[in-house]
């Protein structure tokens, strides 16, 4: 499961890791939370050849799918997370599973450990060399009846792997660098080609560190959400946001 995450690197590592042109300067944002704007990444248009245009382009989308067949969102559970397993086949994914597979860059992200169904510790979990990374993402562009386009995304998971699956029993599904291309190239892959790639990272990849219950309300943000604490606080009755039973308030872009 993957209901917070954050993005707190420079714009010009990101312009790197993932071969971007140049990106506007954007602020560190550590409390990233469902139908919120959220950066992909995804292939360009085909190119003529000998073209100098970049073969992968940016953009901004709510997170939060809304399918494209979908007439009215209000009536679809917040689709802010897809099972990998399943996604290829759902109507809700299936689409863009098939045709719009993106990138979505991440420095961590946040997840709760239940506790007698009451939310209880929450944890950082970010890579273990500090490195920026990438989780599997859909993108879906919705037409509202007023004719505006409106593009959506949903973070792709996979089984948690043992260094995490005593927090949940879900992880997102991270995509290596050296799969970038693999994953974005909708056109001589389908799903099944790429299914590989879904699966969960190493033992030791990731480490969970142990934070403040401030991360619980969306309007927190700053670097203080990451910080370790020693003692885990008391359960609080607040819902767990990894759940997607909080209804986050929209955010501006950026």
């Amino acid at each position: 499961m993957c209901g917070r995450f954050a993005l707190n690197a420079p714009s010009k590592e990101i312009e790197a890791l993932f071969s971007l042109p140049e990106l506007a300067a954007f602020p560190p944002r550590y409390n990233i939370a469902p139908t919120q704007p959220v950066l992909l990444v995804t292939a360009a248009p085909p190119r003529r050849p000998g073209s100098n245009l970049p073969e992968r382009q940016a953009l901004l989308a709510r997170w939060g799918l809304i399918p494209g067949w979908a007439r009215n969102p209000n009536d679809l559970p917040l689709l802010f997370n897809a099972r990998s397993e399943t996604a290829a086949q759902k109507p809700a994914f299936r689409a863009a599973m098939r045709h719009r597979r993106a990138l979505i860059p991440a420095t961590g992200f946040y997840e709760w450990r239940r506790e007698g169904g009451r939310t209880g510790q929450a944890y950082w979990v970010r890579p273990r060399n500090g490195a920026t990374i990438a989780f599997a993402g859909l993108l879906e562009t919705w037409l509202e009846p007023g004719g505006s386009e409106i593009d959506t995304a949903a973070i792709l998971t996979t089984a948690a792997n043992r260094d995490l699956a005593g927090i949940h029993h879900r992880m997102p599904a991270v995509i290596p660098p050296q799969a970038f291309s693999r994953w974005l190239d909708c056109l001589g892959s389908e799903p099944r080609d790429v299914a590989d790639l879904l699966a969960p990272v190493e033992p030791g990849f990731f480490e969970a560190v142990p934070v403040s219950e401030a991360v619980n309300k969306v309007a927190n943000s700053g670097p203080h959400l990451q910080e370790r604490v020693e003692q885990a606080p008391a359960a609080s009755a607040a819902a767990d946001p990894s759940a997607g039973e909080e209804e986050p308030k929209q955010m501006s872009l950026f």
